[in-house]
């Protein structure tokens, strides 16, 4: 059969099912494309353009501070400063990179890297080397819910040995850089340096911004004090960049809308005053890209530095002040029986107002590395020591003996030795015979105060016969001088005021001792406020440091305008008539300005009137070397406090010298103190007034002179017109 059958081919068909089949595919995918394009297409396009706005602060210059004649006291330094900004997502391998490129072009103080960062920087350069520190069954472990993730990595750094954390002089220095950029906030600034950046480091930063994501060169700030030191404990203290936040006021602050890195008051102004120092900071909207990306950025608040405080203080008198605090510190170590001398304190203070314009204290600072010792600021110690006053505190015990009805304003009293049974005799540095209550404290009488606050405590004196009185009698006397500001905090504008020490002994012999200074302890401070309110009339009243705040100004060497005026707070009236506070006026002045007053040949022959008193306290040595000694070593306070001119107040103040000498006589360092502080006052007074004067004749010429070129010019138009 020559016919044969042809074979049938498959091959067409199959080719037709898969063109089918490409056909199906094809059209699923047209169907796909069109049901995303359609119905989901704005949806997946919101999604591609998806955007973020958050919202950070960026920090700005604080507040500047000022004397009361508008001196700079406080103002911020600019500083450069390299920044690195980490966007969100950010990888830590990424910012680890980065740092080994910033690492190249800077040097990095490595002193604040600790041993935990050394070993976390260890496992993030070698990932796998810190997996092989976990074992399995541990591994198991946190799957079986036994352990958690954090616990394995507790073990990784426990595991990491002493010589793999050894890292090289680079190396510390990247990770130091690293360190920083981690510690930041996204979309926030961090400060990577800014102390001692050379013009050389700023150059090479800024010709490489472009390989270092995140990093930026820009101007810093930091404290600049005019007067170096002076006051400088007084004004207080701001956090670095490098601290941040204080962490005992870590939660207080981030409620306030505070970033960690942010600087803050520390301590005293800086922190009392910390809201208005702080400024408004600028709030800036950055929009980011699902990568992180900024992508653009709006301004909210343009944001500015903070207010300017305008302080009580006088630098002029303050500089004068410490300078005979120390000129006399130095004269009086001199001589004998001074071991114990370190210090010294005064404060002037408006007695009408409460304005603080001298704040001022000295002292000794031995260098535990050389053993030299210097004369350093210590103004603080006015409101955060205390000590024992002596009689300067007599017009308290006087006025409180009118009060209580147990003296009248001319009452007598013959001061001779007390005798109690079973104690030693009690009385003044001499006899004085019968006097009154003016000559009491004219010559600083003790027999007169202990008899006055025998009657209050309402017992009565047998000579070598008991004192019994009644424990109440210290309450009376202690209410009676807290009105006065004594034993109590004055109120000041600033933290860590401390009241001052209340004896626990109610013997009648601590009685007598409360009634001349003899036994409470008193802060410079309130012997100061003290003064001021029986040289008023009878008005405690606060003191201040800062007399004003202002707005701030676009314009550095202008002062913006006043945004509130601190007025003067009355804290109490002396509840007592005004010719009892008129009686002790009178006996304060007889102390200074009349013949045999314990301060007359100070003052007397001054072409200004001062009203005061003088202290001598017996006392015990409680400086920082008595632990030296196994015994309480015997030591005498000097105080003398006062105000001036007598007859119309303008300026009170305190003068304490603790542990002045050893023994019962010694120099007169308080009274000589107080006469040189009197004699800066009215001689700075004298000296800006016939400035003032001058100035004033000045603009007068130069109105007059305007005034008579005024009339020419008319003379000769009415001639011109004739």
């Amino acid at each position: 059969m020559n016919n044969k059958k042809k074979k049938k081919t498959h091959v067409p068909f199959r080719l037709n099912i898969l063109f089918f089949l490409v056909f199906v595919l094809f059209s699923a995918l047209i169907l796909r494309l069109g049901v995303v394009q359609i119905v989901y297409g704005d949806d997946y396009r919101r999604e591609i353009e998806r955007t973020e706005e958050v919202t950070v602060n960026n920090s700005v210059p604080r507040g500047k501070m000022y004397d009361r004649n508008l001196k700079l006291m406080v103002d911020n330094q600019p500083l450069d400063a390299i920044t690195y900004t980490r966007k969100q997502g950010t990888k830590p391998a990424e910012m680890l990179e980065t740092a080994e490129k910033l690492a190249k072009l800077i040097e990095k103080d490595t002193k604040k890297v600790t041993e935990r960062d050394k070993k976390d920087f260890w496992i993030l350069n070698n990932p796998k080397l810190a997996e092989k520190k976990i074992t399995d069954k541990e591994r198991k472990k946190v799957e079986e819910g036994e352990l958690e993730e954090s616990d394995l990595y507790k073990l990784q750094l426990e595991r990491i040995t002493e010589e793999e954390s050894k890292l090289s002089k680079k190396d510390m220095e990247i990770l130091a850089i690293y360190r920083e950029f981690a510690s930041g906030y996204a979309l926030t600034p961090q400060i990577v340096k800014n102390k001692k950046v050379t013009k050389e480091e700023f150059a090479k930063v800024s010709e490489n911004l472009d390989s270092l994501p995140g990093v930026d060169i820009s101007t810093d700030w930091d404290r600049f004090y005019t007067y170096n030191k002076t006051l400088k404990s007084v004004l207080g203290k701001v956090s670095s960049s490098e601290e941040g936040l204080p962490s005992e006021s870590l939660n207080y602050y981030l409620a306030r809308d505070y970033s960690r890195n942010d600087r803050v008051g520390k301590s005293y102004i800086e922190a009392q005053y910390e809201d208005i120092l702080q400024g408004q900071k600028a709030k800036v909207r950055n929009v980011t890209d699902k990568s992180g990306n900024v992508v653009d950025s709006k301004v909210i608040t343009e944001g500015s530095r903070g207010k300017d405080l305008i302080l009580t203080i006088d630098m002029d008198l303050q500089l004068a002040t410490e300078e005979i605090i120390e000129k006399q510190l130095i004269a009086k170590k001199k001589m004998g029986n001074t071991k114990f001398l370190d210090r010294a304190f005064v404060v002037m203070m408006d007695p009408n107002t409460g304005e603080i314009l001298t704040m001022a204290g000295k002292k000794y600072e031995k260098d535990p590395k050389t053993g030299k010792s210097s004369i350093e600021d210590f103004a603080l110690g006015n409101i955060t020591t205390s000590y024992t006053m002596g009689s300067s505190v007599k017009g308290a015990t006087v006025l409180t003996g009118y009060k209580q009805g147990a003296i009248q304003p001319g009452t007598y009293f013959y001061d001779t030795k007390l005798k109690f049974k079973g104690t030693k005799p009690k009385g003044s540095y001499t006899n004085f015979g019968n006097i009154n209550d003016l000559t009491a404290l004219k010559v600083s009488s003790n027999v007169y105060m202990f008899r006055t606050a025998i009657n209050i405590a309402g017992a009565k004196y047998v000579p070598n016969g008991p004192l019994n009185i009644s424990s109440s009698a210290f309450s009376t006397m202690r209410n009676s001088f807290a009105q006065f500001g004594l034993g109590v905090r004055t109120g000041i504008d600033l933290p860590n005021e401390m009241s001052g020490f209340k004896g626990s002994e109610t013997s009648p012999g601590k009685l007598l001792d409360l009634a001349i200074g003899q036994y409470d302890t008193y802060t410079p401070m309130q012997l100061a406020q003290y003064v001021s309110a029986i040289a008023n009339g009878g008005n405690r009243m606060k003191p201040h440091l800062v007399k004003e705040i202002r707005d701030p100004v676009d314009n550095n060497e202008e002062l913006g305008p006043v945004a509130e005026d601190i007025s003067p707070t009355v804290i109490n009236r002396l509840d007592m008539k005004e010719e009892w506070i008129e009686r002790v006026q009178s006996g304060f002045e007889k102390v200074t300005m009349e013949p045999g007053g314990t301060a007359y040949t100070y003052f007397g022959k001054k072409p200004y009137t001062v009203a005061g008193k003088t202290g001598t306290a017996q006392a015990f040595y409680d400086g920082p070397n008595r632990t030296d000694y196994s015994e309480p070593q015997d030591t005498m306070n000097i105080t003398l406090v006062g105000y001036a001119p007598a007859k119309n107040p303008e300026v009170a103040f305190a003068v304490v010298v603790p542990w002045a000498y050893q023994g019962h006589t010694g120099h007169n360092m308080s009274k000589d103190i107080g006469e040189e502080i009197m004699d800066a006052y009215f001689k700075l007074k004298k000296e800006r007034a016939k400035k003032e004067n001058a100035e004033t004749s000045t603009d007068l010429k130069v109105e007059n002179g305007k005034d008579v070129q005024k009339d020419q010019a008319a003379v000769r138009k009415s001639q011109e017109n004739e």
